[in-house]
């Protein structure tokens, strides 16, 4: 069975109070002692122990305690060490007035204490009256071992009968109801020692039908560990009906002034244990406030050049990676910190509120790393972040615009060299020098035909020439092989232009020299080639790669297609006439019976080949249609997709600045989803909201820190409130008096608001008192008191809580009394982990005869409330 079974409940019958009422109780002690010889025997051997237990302090002691007390000296002597004060000077004599007269100073020192002596006079001592002589050293022990116990405002034998049931009701087998049975098993006292002493005891051993054994356990521990002498016979207690109540006591109160002074070094410990144990938990906050500012700051610092990097890449899958990065980043890598800046916020103002509810100084963080420099770190991380979504959407766009131009070009150059090919050879034939009279008009007719392609290819050239300025205006990073081609188009071009001249002027020398000429021929020379170059125009268009990001831009190229098409009836015209004439030379042949070699002297087009490119036209023409309306659909669903997200957008807008509280309609991460989807479809306004994606998330992050604070402020009221012991119909009703006279609605009051508000509530102020109370909630002169000032006012003369003078009291006791503490005692007397905080931060004391390694309790005490050595 172990030590400690079951609870008693502890006996509160008595009720005496008065100054001298403990002796009401003992006014007939001669009735009892003739009523029991074995009491007296019991009190012969328990009072000459307590008096020698005393006396062997100044050298001496007593053996018969009737005869030993009947000259006074001895007395007087018992009296002086008990009390620590001189009494009168014995007389020296021998006779018998001598010896009265010596009893009679130590009677009237007795009564000097307020003790009221009854049927005890000095004659009866000095004549060896054993149960007069038992009555005054009762009288004694009352008044100097007994008188002072005090528990919960009981005094005397009450208090000690307390005391006693307090440090024994958890143990087994124990039920200490008074100062005789209570103790015959001698468990009651086994347990007292147990309780204060469990190394001198094992408590689980002992047996209740085993009293002797018990008994004389108590008495040899005591005496030989606690410096408390036998007082008792085992025998006597045990074969005694009732004990003598007064031996017991006397034995009992040995053990209360033994074990108090332990008591009250458990009672300053405690203290202690429980300031360490505030300022420990402060510091820790402080570590990890300091600890996720310098995490937040260098995040902060990391992040803030990645975003002011605004190099771009050279391709559209390169930024767009890079955008991809970003949203990575708005997603995943900055909510995390957003919530990391709240919650230190929060740290910081609930580890505020602990130090000022505890006395301490407020916490002032490093330097650089404060509330408002994290907010401002912040703010800039948010202006650059702004910037560089910005730059990234422009990048994108430029790029866009870079590649279209760039295919653009290239196949207008793939046109262009398809068409050059072969052309400055041609112009450099010499054909014309061996030709015939036919065969010369019919190489003038080629080359006029040839300078109407020309002249129709300028525009082509020239477009090609646009198209390589943007892009080097653009920065398009391949700039360097767009020049080069650009530049060859150009030199070949002017090359063309010199031949051709050259070759007309070579014709038209000779063409004097011919006089016929196939007019039809030439006709149809004429009319095909800018028919050719027509059909090879509308190919172009027809082919012609188109960017739009608007229903109405893709309506424009609608419209330009269709009246394109409704020119193709007068083209079918032209073409009609364009192969008639071929027609009428065919006929003309037949007619005439002529042999046509088959070949047009003027030009290398045939019928056949205005045939084959018209129907390529009508086959290009309904390509386009769908080509067209496949752009319809995609910018009608882009448009849909702006319409979505701007009825999201126009509705969680508005509602984050109006109504925050209804933050369950509207899903911002669904309007992220929207905005990505936009983004990815180069979507990039949108003429249905004024909301951006950007004024969503920081509406959003607004209102989760407001949140955060919010609840953050109801949670150190709450903390304000359990600490300084207020309840909530308190609380409540000092919420609603501020309101009231909160009258702005701001959370704060002016001093005439606040003056009205405590008269309300019963102050009486003068303009001193007043001008003092607002030193108090107003220190820093803003104007204004706040709830929190207002509630830490309201509470601040009826807080319970330690301060830097108790927390030195407490050391005091540890140090017996000493101006310095140990390491030693330090380490006696406190838990481990707090023994060694104090070690770690006390000071050397310095001082007069200090041992070494002293430490400074009073500097350390002071400190920890942020005072100056008291």
């Amino acid at each position: 069975m172990t030590a400690v079974e079951t609870h008693i409940t502890y006996s509160n019958s008595y009720t005496i109070h008065h100054e001298d009422a403990y002796m009401t109780q003992e006014e007939d002690w001669d009735r009892d002692l003739l009523l029991d010889p074995a009491w007296e025997k019991q009190q012969r051997k328990t009072f000459t122990a307590w008096c020698n237990s005393h006396l062997r302090k100044a050298g001496t002691q007593i053996e018969n305690i009737e005869e030993d007390f009947r000259n006074g000296l001895k007395l007087m002597l018992l009296l002086e060490v008990i009390s620590g004060e001189r009494l009168p000077k014995p007389d020296k004599g021998k006779m018998r007035f001598h010896k009265i007269a010596n009893v009679n100073k130590a009677l009237d020192f007795i009564c000097s204490k307020g003790v009221k002596l009854v049927s005890i006079g000095a004659e009866e001592i000095v004549d060896g009256n054993v149960k007069m002589t038992l009555g005054m050293i009762w009288t004694i022990i009352l008044r100097f071992a007994i008188q002072d116990i005090s528990v919960e405002e009981t005094s005397a034998k009450e208090g000690l009968l307390l005391w006693c049931q307090r440090k024994t009701a958890p143990y087994r087998n124990v039920n200490v109801q008074n100062f005789h049975i209570s103790w015959k098993d001698g468990l009651a006292l086994c347990a007292l020692i147990h309780r204060h002493r469990p190394d001198l005891i094992d408590y689980s051993k002992l047996r209740k039908d085993d009293p002797i054994g018990n008994l004389n356990t108590a008495f040899e521990v005591a005496e030989k560990f606690l410096d408390i002498p036998k007082m008792l016979d085992a025998e006597d207690i045990v074969n005694t009906p009732k004990p003598d109540e007064k031996a017991i006591m006397t034995y009992v109160s040995c053990f209360y002034h033994a074990f108090a002074g332990a008591e009250q070094a458990e009672t300053a410990a405690n203290r202690i244990c429980k300031v360490l144990a505030v300022n420990q938990e402060n510091e820790k906050l402080m570590e990890e406030y300091e600890k996720l500012a310098s995490e937040l700051l260098e995040w902060i610092r990391r992040t803030i050049p990645w975003l002011e990097n605004r190099v771009a890449e050279q391709t559209m899958r390169a930024m767009q990676q890079k955008l991809e990065d970003f949203r990575d980043y708005r997603r995943v890598h900055k909510p995390p910190r957003v919530q990391e800046k709240c919650q230190l916020e929060i740290n910081f103002n609930t580890l505020q509120t602990k130090l000022r509810l505890s006395n301490r100084p407020a916490f002032m963080p490093s330097e650089g790393k404060m509330v408002s420099d994290i907010a401002n770190a912040w703010k800039g991380l948010e202006q650059v972040e702004k910037g560089y979504e910005e730059w990234l959407l422009t990048e994108i766009r430029r790029l866009e615009r870079l590649d279209h131009l760039a295919e653009k070009f290239k196949q207008k150059c793939s046109m262009h060299e398809s068409w050059t090919a072969g052309k400055e050879d041609l112009l450099s034939q010499k054909d014309y020098e061996s030709a015939s009279l036919m065969e010369i008009r019919a190489l003038m007719r080629k080359h006029e035909a040839f300078e109407s392609d020309l002249a129709a290819h300028q525009d082509r050239v020239e477009q090609i020439a646009a198209i390589a300025q943007e892009l080097n205006e653009l920065d398009y990073h391949d700039a360097a092989t767009v020049n080069a081609r650009c530049q060859g188009i150009c030199d070949q071009w002017d090359n063309l232009g010199t031949l051709t001249q050259k070759r007309r002027d070579a014709l038209e020398r000779v063409e004097k020299l011919w006089e016929t000429i196939d007019q039809l021929y030439l006709e149809f020379a004429k009319r095909a080639a800018p028919f050719n170059n027509w059909m090879d125009g509308a190919m172009e268009d027809l082919q012609d790669m188109f960017i739009v990001h608007s229903i109405e831009e893709i309506q424009s190229l609608i419209t330009a297609h269709d009246q394109f098409k409704a020119t193709l009836p007068e083209a079918d015209k032209e073409r009609m006439a364009t192969i008639g004439i071929h027609n009428e030379i065919v006929k003309i042949a037949q007619t005439y019976g002529i042999k046509l070699s088959g070949i047009n002297p003027y030009t290398n087009l045939s019928t056949q080949d205005i045939s084959n490119k018209w129907d390529t036209v009508k086959h290009l023409v309904p390509l386009r249609d769908q080509m067209l309306q496949e752009e319809v659909a995609r910018q009608q669903a882009n448009e849909r997709l702006r319409r979505q997200f701007a009825a999201q957008a126009n509705i969680i807008g508005p509602w984050i600045q109006t109504k925050m509280e209804e933050i369950s309609h509207v899903s911002v991460d669904i309007l992220e989803g929207d905005h990505q989807l936009s983004q990815e479809s180069l979507i990039f306004d949108n003429k249905h909201t004024n909301y951006t994606m950007e004024h969503i998330r920081v509406g959003w992050e607004q209102l989760l820190t407001t949140i955060a604070r919010t609840i953050n402020e109801v949670e150190n009221q709450i903390l304000t409130r359990d600490a300084k012991g207020i309840s909530q119909e308190q609380l409540n009703e000092f919420r609603a008096s501020f309101n009231h006279f909160d009258r702005k609605r701001n959370g704060m009051m002016d001093p005439d608001d606040f003056r009205a508000c405590l008269i309300s509530m019963g102050y009486d102020l003068g303009e001193v008192e007043f001008a003092r109370i607002m030193t108090l909630v107003d220190p820093n002169n803003t104007g204004v008191v706040t709830f929190q000032a207002f509630i830490d006012f309201m509470t601040r003369e009826t807080a319970e809580t330690d301060t830097a003078e108790q927390v030195m009291a407490s050391f005091k006791i540890l140090a017996s009394d000493k101006s310095y503490i140990t390491v030693e005692e330090l380490r006696r007397e406190l838990p481990p982990e707090q023994a060694e905080y104090c070690i770690s931060r006390m000071t050397k004391y310095v001082g007069p005869d200090s041992p070494a390694g002293a430490l400074d309790y009073i500097s350390f005490s002071s400190a920890l409330y942020g005072e100056s050595d008291l």
